[in-house]
């Protein structure tokens, strides 16, 4: 895996087929990084986005459980950590 570095943080990266991605959590590692990132997944478009990148690579996909999850995103009592994810 290839990196660079921002600010004294060493991100990593890969490149598949003519795609580049790069690690969130990496990038977030000099901040508060789980507080960001479950507030991210808190987001209904974030959850949307989601279930469909797991429709498409994700043949054990929870289907039921995501329906639960979307249904609760977006409001203010909801909140998810990337474990629960």
């Amino acid at each position: 895996m290839k990196n660079f570095e921002v600010l004294d943080t060493r991100i990593n990266y890969y490149n598949e087929g003519n795609e580049d991605y790069i690690s969130l959590t990496d990038m977030l590692k000099s901040k508060d990084g789980e507080f960001f990132i479950s507030d991210w997944l808190r987001n209904r478009n974030t959850i949307e986005f989601l279930g469909i990148w797991e429709e498409l690579h994700n043949p054990n996909f929870n289907y039921g459980e995501f329906a639960i999850i979307k249904s609760q995103a977006g409001l203010n009592s909801y909140k998810i950590s990337v474990k629960e994810w």
